[in-house]
């Protein structure tokens, strides 16, 4: 909605009648919070000179000693939510601490967007980063699922059931066309560009969503917005959405795949006529920055143990550290179909809709800053370019491949988290503390009997 000041939002909220402010904010690992206010005259000059406070500790920020916290409202992202009944303004929010100077918390996700963007202008020179991603979904009539002591499960009902070649499938068949409209809808509403939607690969209801590009932090935003209005509006037509990495066994995983380049001056700044994928060297840097630090980067790219059902040979998954034209096995793909020089980018498509989003992005630009600044070419490395099979036996010896589940990637950042640290953008008790929720994840799930052991070995 552009810039705002709390007189604009004042006469918002007078135009269209707002009951409600709710301020939105998500936690650690990535979940969606939110606190409503009841509107009143002096609600919002309240909320911006004061802000709300809220128990960081349930959001798996600091410890419970030290846990109070202050949520005030990023003016620039009102909006009005379609999703409640009562007529409310949304917006996503800053977090600060309840010293006398009201500190900015050193891991808000979204202060840590801001100042990655900061950095990327001192180091490369660059104008901005940009951003777009693809969110890839299934939806389902129905889903059971619980956990307990005697009993583990989950069953799940899809009304579409493909043979082969569910991938751009029209409709009747592609029977969920109107609700990607219907969220598409939506997704303008909420400032969100769409660039298509269509069937994806997956043949019991697999969808796909692609926006345009944004700058880092709307980037971050959109995401979290995409999740929301998705879950929501599945909620409405009874449905159930899920962005699970692997929901379905010997189904295709869904990704989140990241389109991304960087401008200079307004301009495209990894373009360079007649280069390989025509990315010049800045654009070689970020891309060997990517590479060299991607086991430790898909801690943040792939936090979840379901990541790691989707990142095996086949699948079309990109397993392999490597990059190449047309080749999604690999980490980095340069799109072959671009003719526009404004359009030149590269593809990261490791990672999934489990992360919490700006994190994922913001490590993402770390690790090519990394690049950029040490010079990491990535033909030296071994990265690639690579335009053959590079999944065939006589390959695997020279390339470096993700890590096999989420422990690794962990034992990756411990190694390997410098770059990271550049600017203090990441601290070190952000950087423990993600390691400290993820091994409960693994460790949780690693001590649950499985109900494929018991087909396995309960009559053993």
């Amino acid at each position: 909605m552009g810039k705002q000041t709390v007189e604009s939002i004042k006469n918002l909220i007078k135009k269209n009648n707002i009951e409600v402010i709710d301020l939105k904010c998500i936690d650690l690992v990535g979940r969606l919070h939110h606190i409503s206010l009841p509107v009143n005259n002096d609600v919002i000059k309240k909320i911006v000179a004061e802000g709300v406070g809220f128990d960081g500790s349930s959001y798996g920020f600091r410890k419970v000693e030290n846990s109070d916290m202050i949520l005030v409202p990023d003016l620039d992202t009102a909006v009005i939510d379609p999703f409640r009944d009562a007529p409310t303004l949304s917006f996503y929010t800053h977090i600060l601490l309840t010293d006398k100077n009201r500190t900015p918390f050193s891991q808000d996700a979204r202060l840590l967007a801001k100042k990655a963007e900061s950095l990327l202008k001192e180091v490369s020179g660059a104008d901005k980063s940009w951003w777009g991603p693809e969110f890839e979904f299934y939806i389902f009539s129905d889903v059971e699922y619980d956990t307990r002591t005697a009993s583990s499960y989950y069953h799940v009902k899809h009304d579409e059931e493909f043979y082969k070649r569910a991938y751009h499938a029209a409709n009747p068949f592609d029977i969920y066309d109107d609700f990607r409209d219907e969220a598409c809808r939506y997704f303008k509403h909420f400032g969100i560009d769409v660039k298509y939607h269509h069937h994806e690969v997956g043949e019991r209801g697999q969808q796909e969503i692609e926006t345009y590009f944004s700058d880092l932090l709307s980037t971050g935003d959109n995401i979290v917005t995409a999740k929301y209005i998705l879950f929501n509006l599945a909620r409405l037509k009874d449905l159930f959405v899920t962005f699970m990495p692997k929901p379905m066994y010997q189904q295709a995983g869904n990704g989140m795949h990241l389109h991304f380049y960087l401008t200079k001056n307004g301009k495209n700044a990894f373009y360079k006529k007649g280069e390989y994928g025509n990315i010049n060297e800045l654009g070689r840097f970020f891309i060997g920055g990517l590479l060299k630090h991607g086991p430790a980067l898909s801690a943040f790219t792939n936090p979840s143990t379901n990541s790691y059902k989707r990142l095996v040979p086949g699948f079309e998954a990109p397993v392999a550290m490597t990059y190449g034209q047309g080749n999604r096995a690999s980490a980095i793909r340069i799109p072959k179909y671009i003719s526009n020089p404004d359009e030149t980018r590269f593809e990261y498509r490791p990672p999934d809709a489990t992360a919490n989003p700006y994190l994922c992005i913001t490590a993402i630009l770390l690790a090519g800053i990394d690049g950029v600044v040490n010079k990491i070419d990535p033909v030296k490395e071994g990265f690639g370019p690579f335009d053959k099979n590079i999944l065939d036996e006589s390959m695997r010896e020279h390339i470096k491949f993700l890590p096999r589940n989420l422990a690794e990637a962990l034992d990756a950042l411990e190694i390997d988290h410098e770059f990271l640290r550049r600017g203090n953008i990441f601290t070190d008790e952000l950087i423990e503390q993600w390691v400290r929720i993820k091994e409960e994840e693994i460790k949780s799930i690693g001590t649950m009997p499985h109900p494929f052991e018991y087909k396995m070995y309960f009559t053993l």
